[in-house]
């Protein structure tokens, strides 16, 4: 798959930092968290609180901190074989860094263990500081400058768009700066062919009809599904129908 769509609890806390190419999209679902990330070469706690939507711009260091009994949406895509992810640790309350690893990401779940059990048993990990024989790479990318957004209320966000999308107006969330097309469809019917990029759509009201490779499935409210990479799909969305739709597209990345 193309997305990776996880529905994420805790507790979950961290020291490490992890740098990628792409964006993620975070839905607080229950309880709050905290995304500490570096912003413009200086820390800061983004707090998502339940209910409440954030979107992550690429290539800024970010380390998800989770409390136990909390779920969280985020969403984030496939690498392109040309991108580097990366896992760094700080030195305690700077932003100098004390140890990283660069790596083709294929699978974040299993690659990141060995990685950090290697940062535990090492020498910078005893003494909170960097190996002074070694050299870090320049990393393959600049940093992202741009300050991140405050999260907002979803439920606010759609309340006032409910006028629109009861017409059958789809609404953008975010917009242009952005590679992550998120946006809110209500009743109507769209037919097009997906391009390079996975669509996943969530039902969140209502009830919706699509069609793909001539078989037909029924989205209820909470039903999720994702429509691969080039495949073709017809999708009537009934009277009601309040649904989010999330692309995540690397030709629209910017530099």
């Amino acid at each position: 798959m193309q997305l990776n769509i996880m529905f994420v609890g805790g507790p979950n806390t961290r020291r490490d930092y992890h740098i990628e190419e792409g964006e993620e999209l975070f839905y607080q679902l229950k309880g709050d968290m905290c995304l500490k990330v570096i912003e413009n070469e200086k820390h800061k706690d983004v707090h998502i609180r339940e209910g409440e939507m954030f979107l992550l711009p690429a290539r800024i260091p970010h380390s998800p901190q989770r409390q136990a009994n909390t779920v969280g949406l985020v969403v984030e895509r496939r690498r392109l074989l040309t991108e580097t992810d990366c896992l760094r640790y700080y030195v305690d309350n700077t932003t100098d860094i004390l140890f990283e690893k660069w790596f083709y990401c294929q699978n974040l779940g299993t690659q990141l263990v060995p990685i950090i059990t290697e940062f535990m048993g090492s020498m910078q990990c005893k003494l909170g500081k960097p190996d002074p024989n070694e050299v870090f790479r320049q990393p393959p990318f600049q940093m992202n400058t741009m300050n991140v957004m405050s999260p907002f209320s979803f439920k606010d966000w759609l309340d006032k768009q409910r006028p629109l999308l009861s017409k059958g107006t789809s609404i953008e969330i975010f917009g242009t700066p952005f590679e992550t097309e998120a946006v809110v469809f209500g009743p109507g019917q769209t037919e097009t062919t997906v391009p390079q990029s996975d669509v996943w759509i969530w039902q969140l009201e209502g009830s919706s009809r699509l069609t793909m490779n001539k078989q037909e499935f029924t989205l209820s409210a909470g039903d999720s599904f994702i429509i691969p990479e080039q495949s073709q799909y017809q999708w009537w969305r009934d009277e009601g129908t309040v649904a989010l739709f999330v692309v995540q597209n690397p030709e629209r990345k910017r530099p």
